[in-house]
């Protein structure tokens, strides 16, 4: 199912799909279980910190009908609604890096009931050790937004920061210059 969805990726992206699915075959998998169990007062209590995922990809699989997850858009949490037999496909910052910007990975946390506990399985896709990461769509009009770096040394940094909301993929962020305002020249 990854290696479907990294081809409709490329093609979206107009990137070679051997480039792309190439940079994920015998690429790293990791699987993480998740258990919440009820607690009576649930907002006192994160289940997950707010993060971006370090992946490419990462499959969710609720495995009962308590939601829990939420996503953050324009500023504000939503809940993502539990759908019997459905997956959550979680783009990662990894695809955000490799499109230069057009998709963006999604913050997201996971909260705990009060009355019931919430199971999850997330299975992450990750680009192989050796591979570099970097804007596959930048060109001189699309100038690249984010730096290139080997996978390797790109889970080196992640695993050393606490998660922060989407501050890992902000420091892999090329510092932007902007030219000087026309206007304010004398």
């Amino acid at each position: 199912m990854a290696m479907t969805l990294f081809g409709m990726i490329a093609g979206n992206l107009n990137i070679e799909v051997r480039k792309l699915k190439g940079l994920f075959e015998d690429g790293m998998e990791a699987i993480r279980m998740s258990y919440y169990p009820p607690c009576p007062s649930p907002e006192l209590v994160v289940g997950l910190r707010p993060h971006s995922d370090a992946s490419g990809l990462t499959i969710l699989n609720q495995l009962n009908a308590v939601e829990g997850l939420q996503v953050k858009k324009d500023g504000i949490w939503f809940p993502v609604s539990f759908i019997p037999d459905a997956f959550i496909v979680n783009l990662g910052d990894i695809i955000e890096i490799i499109s230069n910007g057009l998709y963006n990975s999604i913050e997201h946390r996971a909260t705990v009931n009060s009355e019931k506990e919430r199971m999850s399985i997330a299975v992450f896709y990750n680009p192989r050790f050796d591979g570099e990461i970097a804007p596959f769509t930048a060109s001189q009009l699309n100038p690249p937004l984010f730096k290139n770096i080997i996978m390797e040394d790109y889970f080196k940094d992640f695993f050393t920061q606490s998660f922060n909301g989407k501050s890992h993929l902000e420091r892999m962020k090329i510092p932007t210059t902007h030219p000087p305002n026309p206007s304010s020249t004398y």
